[in-house]
C-alpha cells in the first residue's frame, strides 16, 4: 500500500532531473496526442557507460538475424496504405512519451511538446510520405500494447525502441534496423551487483511485460544462466516504470534495453548501469504485416535518413548519455 501511494504522489514530470517516472504510470494506451511542432534530423549511437562493449549473446535466433527480414526498399507511393496515408493527410504514430531522450514531454520548453530521438524519426517519415514533418497524430501506448495497437489499426506504425524479434515477426512486420543496443542491468551504484551475474542471485528484478528483457530474463530462469533464486516476477506496463520500483525500494535491479537504461540513469543519479550489454538488439519501426508497400516506403526514408539526418538526431538527443562515438549505435548498411 505504501508503494502504491508513493507512485501515486510521483505522478508528472518536474523537470529532466527530476523524477519522470510518473507519467508513465499514468500512460493510457488510447491517449491521443496533438499534433507537434517542426522535426528535426536524426543520427544514433552508443557509448557510455558499457554499451559499447562487445556483447554476448544475440537477443533472438530466426535463422541468425531477424533484423534481415525486412523486405527491400522502395520510393513507390502507388500501394494502398501509402495512398491511404497520403489521402488521410497524416501519419498515425504510436510512440513513448516518458522515454527521456526518446520520446518525451520536457515541461521546461513551450508546450511540453513530444521530443527525442524517436520522434525525430517519426517526424522524417511524415515529412517524406506527406511532405510536412508536423502531419503526424501521436498516440502515447505502454510496451505491452505496442503490438495490439498495430494490429487493431489504431496506428500506422510503432517508432518506440520496439526490438525486432522472431516472434514479433509473426504478428507484426519491421523496417530495416535504425537503432543498436542489447540488454543491461540497472541498480543502485551502492548495490553490490555487478552485472548480468551471480550477483542477481536473490534480487528482484524489474522488467517491462512484452519486452525482450522479460522474455530474456524468463528463458534464462529456466536455462540456468540467471541465478535460481532471482525473483524476476515484478513486470510493469511500461518499462519507466521499473524505475519507479527501483526508487520505492520495491525491487533490487532493471533489466532493459541499454539504450534506456542509459537515459534512466541521467535521471537519477543514484543509479548506474551495471556490467556490459549481454545480447544485440535491433530496433525498428513496426506495422502491420498486410502493409508491405509502406515497409518498404519506410526502408527508402532509413535509406536516405541514415545517410543525412540520423546523426544530428543522435548528437541533440543522446549523446549526452551514450556518449558521442554513435558508430556501435548505427545499424549496418540496408
Amino acid at each position: 500500500m505504501i508503494g502504491r501511494r508513493l507512485r501515486a504522489s510521483l505522478r508528472g514530470w518536474g523537470g529532466v532531473g527530476a523524477m519522470v517516472f510518473a507519467c508513465a504510470l499514468a500512460l493510457v494506451f488510447a491517449l491521443s496526442l496533438p499534433l507537434a511542432r517542426a522535426g528535426r534530423d536524426g543520427s544514433p549511437g552508443i557509448g557510455g557507460q558499457g554499451l559499447a562493449e562487445a556483447t554476448q549473446a544475440k537477443a533472438d535466433d530466426c535463422g541468425g538475424h531477424p533484423e534481415r527480414r525486412s523486405p527491400p526498399p522502395s520510393g513507390d507511393e502507388s500501394g494502398p496504405k501509402v495512398r491511404e496515408i497520403k489521402k488521410r493527410g497524416y501519419l498515425s504514430v504510436g510512440v513513448d512519451q516518458n522515454s527521456y531522450r526518446w520520446g518525451y514531454r520536457d515541461p521546461n520548453t513551450r508546450g511540453s511538446d513530444l521530443e527525442g530521438f524517436d520522434i525525430d524519426l517519426a517526424r522524417e517519415i511524415a515529412r517524406r510520405i506527406i511532405g510536412d514533418p508536423n502531419a503526424v497524430r501521436f498516440h502515447a501506448i505502454p510496451t505491452n500494447q505496442r503490438i495490439p495497437a498495430i494490429r487493431s489499426g489504431q496506428v500506422d506504425m510503432v517508432v518506440r525502441t520496439m526490438t525486432i524479434t522472431c516472434d514479433r515477426l509473426d504478428e507484426v512486420a519491421f523496417s530495416d534496423p535504425y537503432f543498436v543496443t542489447g540488454q543491461q542491468v540497472l541498480a543502485p551504484k551502492a548495490s553490490g551487483i555487478t552485472g548480468y551475474d551471480k550477483s542477481l542471485a536473490g534480487k528482484r528484478i524489474c522488467s517491462a511485460e512484452g519486452s525482450t528483457a522479460n522474455t530474456r530474463l524468463t528463458e534464462d530462469k529456466k536455462s540456468g544462466r540467471l541465478p535460481t533464486s532471482a525473483d524476476i516476477s515484478t513486470t510493469v506496463p511500461n518499462q519507466l516504470d521499473c524505475l519507479v520500483e527501483l526508487q520505492l525500494g520495491e525491487v533490487d535491479a532493471v533489466v532493459t534495453d541499454g539504450a534506456l537504461a542509459a537515459s534512466q540513469a541521467a535521471q537519477d543519479p543514484t543509479v548506474e548501469l551495471k556490467g556490459k550489454p549481454f545480447t544485440t538488439e535491433y530496433y525498428g519501426v513496426a506495422m502491420n504485416k498486410g502493409a508491405e508497400d509502406l515497409v518498404r516506403r519506410v526502408n527508402q526514408v532509413l535509406v536516405d535518413y541514415l545517410g543525412s539526418g540520423w546523426q544530428a538526431s543522435y548528437t541533440k538527443w543522446l549523446s549526452a548519455t551514450l556518449g558521442p562515438d554513435s558508430a556501435s549505435s548505427r545499424p549496418p548498411a540496408s
